[in-house]
Order: C-alpha cells, then structure tokens, then sequence
C-alpha cells in the first residue's frame, strides 16, 4: 500500500529535494510569506481509486508531533493537478466537493511554511493518496489527526515529494 507503480506527485513550483520558495511562507507568528499553496500535479493512481486527499506535512516542527499545513480530501479521482493558491480560505480554488480541514494554525486552508528562525531547514512532506471512497466520512471541523487517520484507513496507494525550507536566526 505504500506506494503504487506509476502514481506520482510533483509540483512545477517546488523541486523535488529543492527548496521551498519564500511566497510559500506563512504570514504571522514571525513568518512574513504570501502565505500560498504551491500548484501540484499527480497521475497514475492504483486501480480501484474512487478519490484523492492531498496533504502536506512537517516532520521536523518542535512539537512531539510534527505540524499539518495542508490536507485536502474529497478530491476527484485520476490524473489531477491544483493550481498555485488552491489551498487560499474558503477553497474557490478546488474542483467541486473538495474540502480542506483544519491545519494546526486551526484554519481549513493552506497554511505556509514557518519553520523557528535559526532552526536547521526543515523538511516538507507533500502527498497525494489515492483513495478506495468517494468522500471521507468526517465532519467539517475535523482535525488534521483525525483527517489523517480517516485517509490511512482508507488509501490505495499514495506518492511523495520532499522539500526543505529554512528561516536565518533573527537579528
């Protein structure tokens, strides 16, 4: 289930092992981005996919836990892509019947890279996974952790890119 032969996921903003460009930062607690999701493309799903989730992860953020930027669910099934700012509050940029839930800023939407200022760059894990239900049965004020555990229930297969990005010790 790990993975599946062919599906793959891959962004023209962000380089796979690259580094993630500042606009992808949040605005606030320090950060001074633009706050926007990159555009993704994916293809290749396993047979038997009914929908797509799409989430973003970091597995380095001071927490115990990680931090969940992005996860978006009830995507189309097949070949997809979203384009840059998909991920902006309120999802006009997501197909019909896509929904984001709660990052852990606490928004239903995108929330940027901000990695501590000073801290070693962290690494950004971006996902498609491939899912064998139409829609995934949580409420709108879901969690990341419980979205997370609803798309792991459920996925077929998934596909992976890592980026890094850091922010210089503040003067």
């Amino acid at each position: 289930m790990a993975g599946a032969a062919g599906f793959q996921l891959s962004s023209p903003d962000i380089r796979s092992g690259g580094t993630i460009d500042p606009s992808f930062e949040f605005d606030g607690f320090g950060c001074k981005g633009q706050n926007r999701s990159p555009a993704l493309e994916w293809s290749g799903a396993p047979a038997g996919t009914r929908s797509v989730a799409i989430t973003v992860y970091d597995p380095d953020a001071p927490t115990g836990s990680g931090w969940w930027h992005w996860s978006v669910i009830d995507l189309p099934r097949g070949p997809g892509a979203l384009p840059a700012n998909a991920g902006a509050v309120g999802g006009a940029g997501l197909p019909p019947g896509a929904r984001q839930i709660r990052n852990d800023y606490g928004v239903p939407a995108w929330g940027g890279v901000c990695p501590p200022a000073g801290d070693k760059a962290h690494r950004y894990i971006f996902t498609v996974h491939a899912l064998k239900v139409e829609r995934l049965d949580i409420p709108a004020d879901a969690t990341a952790a419980l979205a997370g555990y609803m798309i792991n229930a459920n996925t077929l297969g998934k596909a992976s890119f890592q980026a890094a990005y850091g922010r210089p010790a503040a003067r």
